[in-house]
């Protein structure tokens, strides 16, 4: 295994490539991000990011520090530092090929994990906290702002759904006018700062065989899931853009046995990048939490 280095993009941050069997785009890789701390006698925390993302929220590695955790991000293959050029950017064929990625993680990291996960990665580590390999390594699971279904109208989930039907055997049929622009135009504008290669503006071709994936995914979800860790669900209103706030407070109560739901009105899709208020109170809110469910179980 190479070794961490100095990361790139976060002055202070430590970055580990984790290499991985080639597959159907040729050489493979996860990037492991940390913020390195002398002491985190709470424990250890992987963040996965959303769809066309990566960790640039230095602010939250800090405050896990803060408040005595070892915070790691996973930079997903394709994704953010670990996309190259000879690969599809953003794509899979099937959700589980992230699977590989988390456990990777955890095996270096060396103890159970809070593991947290945004928008789509909120989709894949809940599967992954069902049914992934070191599932039984999952303290808890937070997710913010999980991707359990589309915010479209009927009519455009229909043609979606073919598009992904499709996709079964065409994978790499694409439409770049899938996603639009105003999300990440937000966050610029509320003073927020990433790399637009990494994460443009414009996003990367919506792939149809990704389609494909995410539908199975969402079925999985829809059709109920048995987590046997604890899980906290947060969620914004109609501020959110990206999701429908509904469909998180529904599909997230099929989750498992324990699952608790917040709403934060007037949060962004991610809720860690929402107005300061509205931030710190999400914070002391999963702190709360994480402090009844990991630390003081029942």
């Amino acid at each position: 295994m190479q070794a961490w280095q100095p990361d790139h993009f976060l002055p202070g941050f430590e970055a580990l490539e984790l290499e991985f069997p080639d597959d159907y785009d040729g050489r493979v890789l996860a990037t492991l991000v940390r913020l390195p701390v002398r002491n985190a006698p709470r424990g250890s925390v992987l963040w996965v990011h959303g769809f066309i993302d990566y960790f640039f929220q230095r602010h939250v590695a800090e405050r896990f520090a803060l408040e005595g955790y070892a915070f790691y991000a996973l930079d997903l293959r394709k994704h953010g530092r670990s996309n190259r050029p000879h690969q599809h950017p953003n794509f899979c064929k099937n959700i589980a090929e992230y699977y590989a990625d988390i456990t990777r993680s955890i095996d270096v990291i060396g103890e159970p994990v809070l593991l947290a996960g945004h928008s789509t990665g909120g989709l894949i580590t809940s599967l992954y906290a069902y049914e992934g390999p070191h599932r039984e390594r999952v303290q808890a699971l937070w997710l913010n702002s999980p991707f359990f279904d589309w915010k479209l109208p009927d009519w455009r989930k229909a043609q979606l759904h073919m598009a992904a039907a499709l996709g079964r055997f065409f994978p790499f049929l694409s439409d770049r006018k899938t996603l639009l622009p105003d999300y990440g135009r937000s966050l610029l504008d509320a003073g927020w700062q990433f790399d637009l290669a990494l994460k443009p503006l414009e996003g990367f071709p919506v792939y149809y065989g990704w389609l494909g994936a995410i539908a199975d995914a969402h079925a999985k979800v829809h059709r109920g899931l048995d987590i046997r860790c604890p899980v906290l669900c947060m969620h914004s209103d109609e501020a959110d853009i990206v999701l429908d706030w509904r469909h998180i407070s529904r599909w997230s109560r099929s989750l498992g046995p324990d699952v608790t739901v917040l709403a934060f009105p007037g949060a962004m899709h991610d809720l860690t990048l929402s107005s300061p208020e509205v931030r710190e109170e999400m914070f002391r809110q999963l702190f709360a939490w994480v402090e009844r469910a990991v630390m003081s179980p029942a």
